[in-house]
Parts: structure tokens; C-alpha cells; sequence
């Protein structure tokens, strides 16, 4: 067996690795890189390895970094199966148009500045039509049933406690060249134990090759009650001048935590009534829909919440509202008071965040609340590291707003609650891969575990292989 990381290695973004054997090429996961501009678009575009060639893909879940660049995947020749999760398979429909549709604008607006410099026009990696025509290759299975998916190949789902619909993916291999049977389980991305309307990760008893996620694999998140108590703060102290909060947020999984989160607030009269609550993206709202269809998903206190509160729904009450139209995304710039203004995209790169944060950066009373990872180069990362001034849609800003940073909202397991997952191991596995994390913070998280004697740890570089 081979395995190569053509994606996620030494940094967070852009998740493939393709597993050989018995013949057959099996991608894990076909995620879209995500960083500066000029290096995001070759990367993503030139595939690399030929898509015709990979039998079968498996997807661990819906983040587009996970997912994205499956419809170039399709267009470029790739006609297997995609497996996923039911839920996956039901916010793909959604993510990937959305995808589609923001490089089909950024295309566009680079190509105006393009032609007045006489440069040639550039396309986009993917249309909205080759996103509806990747869905057809998709096919969803349940959590616990296992399914053969190639020869001597057998795929089994588990919960992973992310976001609606992620698994760790389990492969029962009998490899025909090593004449004995192994397992690998790639761990997607772990999510947390006791966390707001998932189920924990499931813990999974043994394997032999284990590949695993390191995002905060260096550091422990904050208690969830200190994340509540922040969130409380920034609302209270923001409307105590009058201001808006503004938070860029992931459509998937971050908006949904953040709305039952405030609805939570509201119940329990932390918050004042009268704030207005908008989310402000059309992805959100089709993903929140999606996240009502699959009550499957959620854990034992979201059914009791939902038993215990007016109208059962833990996504919607009284001062929530959620704006679709452009005209009506366009009238929160005239609000008078405060409100909240949850949109996408979550590191700020593209979508209506972008037209909110240049209409609210530079008012003192607003605040500006960050409550997720942001990649480096990113306009996220940039206002969550303070920079005096920032551009947004071309032109500079300057940062008045107040900035906020919540870490605790993470879907991401931190360093201790990965160490626990591990822990569940009957033994330790004989290789380990270290995915999905900064350098640094896979470097040293590789060290933590070789420190607690698993044998063979390794960070893998771009596009290197290993024999399994």
C-alpha cells in the first residue's frame, strides 16, 4: 500500500491524499487550497495526479476545503463514486454551487482589470454547471454500515462530531501484495466532546495506520462556558455603545453553533431582547435548512432544548431574522441601533461579509467578532491580527472597530481532546500521519505523540509518499 498527500500537509487547507493498493487509487477527501490569491488558483486548477485514474474518492465532509475541488475533479476526467455521508452528501449540493458561483465573480472581476491591460482572460477552475454535474456521482451512506467500495477494500463511516454529517472514515483493507489485512482510519476532522448540537467524536478501538488531523494539535481551547460568557460580553458591551457586531462566520456548522448559541442567551435573558439577530448569507440559510432535514445528527441536549422552547426550533426565534434578497442584505447598512450580523465567508474572502465589514470597519462603536481559524493572506486573518488598515474590494480602510476573537467556538478538537480520541486506541498504531495543521503546530504535535511512544510518527511534505 501507498499512501501520498497531495494536499493538508504542513498547513490546514486543501485536504487529498490517495491511497493505492490492490491496483486501485482511493482519494480521500478532494479539498480546495486556500490562500493568496495567485498561488490558490494554479494549485487548485492543475490536479495532481490524473483524475481519470482514481477509482473511487471518499469524503470525510462538507467544508470546502475538504470538498471543494471535487468538481474539478469530475471535469477533469474522474468518474468513480464519490462516498459520503447522507448530510454530506445534502450541503455538497449546496456548497459547491456556492463555490462555483464566487469564482465565476472573482473570474469576472479580474478579467475586467485583464482587458483594459490587454492580458489574456482567465476562466474559472470550475463552473456552476460542472458542480450540478459532480453531483451525480455522489452517493450517501449511514453512519456504522460498512460497504465494499473497491476489491479487498471495505469502507465503514463513524461520527466524527464536527460539523452535521462528518465521519472518520475507517478502511478494512486485505492487501493482496502484503497477503494480510490492515486497517487505516483517517480521522477528517475531529470535532469536540460535549459540544452544542453534534454528538461527540466516535471513538474508534484499533487501527494500523492512523491519519490525523493537528489544527490546534499545539494548544487547548477554553472552556465552552468562557466561550459563552465572550460571546455575552461582545453582544452586551457593543450594544452598550450603540454599535453592530459583526461576524464573518463559516456558512456550515459556524453560523448554525452561533445561532443556537444566541437563541440560548435570549432564554436565559443574558443578552437584551430587542437586539435584532440577522445571518446574512443565502449559504447559511440553505445549510441551516439542510441541518433541520437531518435531526439524526443531533445530540441528546438539542432534543431537549428543542422540547423546552417555544416553536422547536433551536434555529429560529423571535428577534432572528434571515435575509436571502440582495435588497434586504443592502438595508442592514441603514439600521439605526445595534444589532448582530452573522455572514459569510468565515475568513472574509469573499461573499456579503465583505460589503458589511467595509460599511461598519471603521465606526469605534462597532465590533467585529472573529470565531474561527483564518488562513494566513487571508482579509480574517488580517483584521484578527489588528492591522491598522486593510482593503476590502480593492480599496484601504481603516480598522476603527473594535476586534474580538473567540477561539472556543472551534469544531476542531484542541491538543488535549486529540490525545483522548487516540487514547481510545486497544494499541497504538504502527504509522501515524500528521495532517491537516501549520507546520509548526504538526511538528510539534508529532512530538507530543512520539513522546507517548507511538512509533512511527510522520509530518508529511507536499505530494511525498509512504509505503504502508
Amino acid at each position: 500500500m501507498q499512501i501520498t498527500f497531495h494536499g493538508a500537509a504542513r498547513t490546514v487547507t486543501g485536504s487529498q491524499h490517495l491511497v493505492e493498493v490492490n491496483g486501485i487509487k482511493i482519494l480521500l477527501d478532494c479539498g480546495l487550497f486556500q490562500g493568496s490569491r495567485n498561488e490558490t488558483f494554479t494549485r487548485n486548477k492543475e490536479l495532481p495526479f490524473d483524475a481519470s485514474e482514481i477509482d473511487v474518492m471518499v469524503l470525510s465532509h462538507a467544508h470546502i476545503d475538504h470538498c471543494g475541488n471535487i468538481p474539478n475533479l469530475v471535469k477533469s476526467g474522474f468518474r468513480g463514486d464519490i462516498v459520503c455521508t447522507y448530510a454530506t452528501r445534502d450541503l455538497c449540493a449546496i456548497m459547491l454551487r456556492d463555490s462555483a458561483k464566487i469564482q465565476e465573480y472573482d473570474v469576472e472581476y479580474l478579467n475586467r482589470k485583464r482587458r483594459k491591460r490587454g492580458e489574456e482572460m482567465l476562466e474559472p477552475i470550475y463552473s456552476q454547471e460542472d458542480a450540478l454535474e459532480s453531483m451525480k456521482y455522489f452517493l450517501g451512506i449511514a453512519y456504522e454500515r460498512e460497504r465494499k467500495i473497491a476489491p479487498g477494500v471495505w469502507l465503514t463511516f463513524y461520527d466524527a462530531g464536527h460539523i452535521l454529517g462528518s465521519a472518520i472514515v475507517v478502511l478494512d483493507i486485505e492487501d493482496e501484495s502484503g497477503k494480510k489485512a490492515k486497517r487505516l482510519v483517517f480521522s477528517g476532522d475531529v470535532g469536540r466532546p460535549n459540544r452544542p448540537i453534534l454528538r461527540d467524536p466516535t471513538i474508534i478501538d484499533n487501527t494500523d495506520i492512523l491519519i490525523i488531523e493537528s489544527t490546534y494539535g499545539n494548544r487547548d481551547h477554553k472552556h465552552d462556558a468562557i466561550s459563552d460568557a465572550e460571546l455575552r460580553d461582545a453582544i452586551n458591551s457593543t450594544a452598550s455603545r450603540n454599535g453592530k457586531l459583526i461576524v464573518p462566520a463559516f456558512a456550515v456548522g459556524r453560523t448554525q453553533e452561533l445561532v443556537y448559541r444566541i437563541h440560548r442567551l435570549i432564554e436565559a435573558q443574558e443578552i437584551p431582547n430587542h437586539i435584532p439577530i440577522y445571518v446574512d448569507s443565502p449559504l447559511a440559510i440553505n445549510a441551516t435548512d439542510v441541518y433541520r432535514l437531518h435531526p439524526e445528527g443531533y445530540d441528546e441536549e438539542l432534543f431537549q432544548f428543542m422540547l423546552n422552547v417555544r416553536g422547536n426550533d433551536p434555529f429560529g426565534f423571535d428577534r432572528m431574522t434571515y435575509t436571502r434578497s440582495v435588497e434586504q442584505s443592502k438595508s442592514l447598512n441603514f439600521i439605526d441601533g445595534s444589532a448582530v450580523i452573522i455572514s459569510a465567508s468565515g475568513m472574509a474572502e469573499s461573499g456579503r461579509i465583505l460589503h458589511h465589514l467595509k460599511n461598519n470597519i471603521e465606526d469605534p462603536r462597532n465590533t467585529i467578532l472573529i470565531v474561527g481559524w483564518t488562513a494566513y493572506h487571508t482579509l480574517g486573518r488580517r483584521i484578527a491580527d489588528r492591522h491598522p488598515e486593510v482593503k476590502i474590494f480593492g480599496e484601504p480602510y481603516k480598522l476603527r472597530a473594535q476586534v474580538k476573537t473567540i477561539n472556543g467556538f472551534s469544531a476542531h478538537a484542541d491538543r488535549s481532546e486529540l490525545l483522548d480520541w487516540i487514547s481510545g486506541f486497544n494499541k497504538p498504531p504502527q504509522q501515524t500521519y500528521i495532517v491537516h495543521g501549520d507546520e509548526e503546530v504538526s511538528l510539534d504535535f508529532a512530538e507530543t505523540l512520539r513522546k507517548r511512544n507511538l512509533p512511527d510518527v510522520h509530518v508529511p511534505h507536499l505530494h511525498q509518499s509512504f509505503k504502508a
